[in-house]
């Protein structure tokens, strides 16, 4: 095991924690779908909430500005968001 990663090998036995899920959803009137991991979909959505406003406005936001795909967009809103609260 690469020496950075040792006392963290509990992270890695989860079986189902890497797994990903599709999700469907209509951004800009067309039909799209992303897939993510339930660590990340669950983040999600508690964002949302926290922010008072609906899943699909925080989806289509993220969608917006994103430069890559979106999952990765998702996940990386999701690490940002995390980070930057006090």
């Amino acid at each position: 095991m690469d020496a950075r990663l040792r006392g963290h090998d509990t992270l890695f036995k989860g079986d189902d924690l890497y797994k990903l899920h599709k999700h469907s959803i209509t951004l800009r009137g067309h039909r799209t779908s992303f897939s993510l991991e339930d660590e990340f979909w669950n983040e999600l959505k508690t964002l949302a909430r926290r922010q008072k406003r609906p899943l699909q406005a925080l989806i289509e936001e993220v969608d917006r500005g994103r430069k890559g795909n979106l999952s990765s967009a998702l996940r990386v809103y999701v690490l940002k968001t995390l980070t930057n609260q006090d």
